[in-house]
């Protein structure tokens, strides 16, 4: 099984070195690993092209949005599976893939798989301030708020095909329409993996701040709507107590 990884990137050169090395340290040897760059200003090209002979795919040009250039590293990918690698994110262990591809060839019905994720601080990569783990999950929580982990989530190549990418008219959602439409539409069968796949930087996009929160929201209720899934804000507001939660829980070692 071949599984591709795809990281998308914009002056990321803070971040983009761990990204990277946490993919080609991983133990399971089949990986296509791509990296889609949206023309950056800074350094990124530099530290990319250091590890040039160990990366399959290199795109850099101008694009529409972070989703675009996922579309863009999905319709480039040959693998079997997919995962997208965010470029201020790392893959938690060595093995993290050996445990996706080991869940896909358990279940063969599985077209989905997703693990747990870990924010930590941006200036102490060790420190975890939010454990996100959802291991009894149902599609239906979708429309209260809970997705799958992105980061740590892996498709079937053949579903994109099947059922189509990210629709980049969403600022910040677009992988929630995404679930929405696989999980709940076309209700792709899907399994956790009870094990820690990514830890991620605190303060990306959807994560940083009351306003990002809200725009999320905003965009999640028209993703539902657009899949002729109904939800409002009452129902979105029901899942802050547990995110507060998620604070205070720990995964375990």
């Amino acid at each position: 099984m071949k599984v591709s990884i795809i990281t998308v990137c914009y002056n990321s050169a803070a971040t983009i070195r761990d990204t990277i090395e946490s993919v080609l340290a991983q133990d399971y040897v089949d990986i296509e690993y791509i990296i889609v760059d949206g023309a950056s200003k800074d350094n990124t090209l530099s530290i990319v092209n250091e590890y040039r002979d160990r990366i399959a795919t290199v795109i850099s040009e101008p694009d529409k949005g972070i989703y675009d250039a996922m579309n863009k590293g999905i319709k480039a990918a040959i693998g079997d599976v997919i995962g997208i690698l965010n470029s201020d994110d790392f893959y938690e262990s060595t093995d993290a893939l050996s445990a996706v591809v080991e869940a896909f060839s358990t279940n063969e019905k599985a077209e989905l798989i997703f693990g747990d994720l870990v924010f930590v601080k941006p200036t102490d990569l060790k420190k975890v301030t939010r454990f996100y783990s959802l291991p009894n999950y149902s599609a239906w929580k979708l429309r209260f708020g809970w997705m799958p982990p992105h980061p740590a989530t892996f498709i079937k190549k053949d579903v994109y095909e099947r059922f189509g990418l990210y629709k980049t008219n969403f600022k910040i959602a677009a992988d929630y329409e995404l679930f929405v439409r696989l999980l709940m539409v076309k209700k792709i069968a899907f399994q956790h993996v009870d094990k820690v796949l990514i830890r991620m930087r605190s303060g990306g996009a959807s994560t940083s701040g009351i306003q990002s929160s809200m725009t999320l929201n905003h965009e999640i209720i028209r993703a539902c709507r657009a899949n002729n899934v109904y939800t409002n804000m009452l129902f979105l507001m029901f899942k802050i107590p547990f995110k507060l939660f998620e604070l205070f829980r720990r995964p375990s070692v």
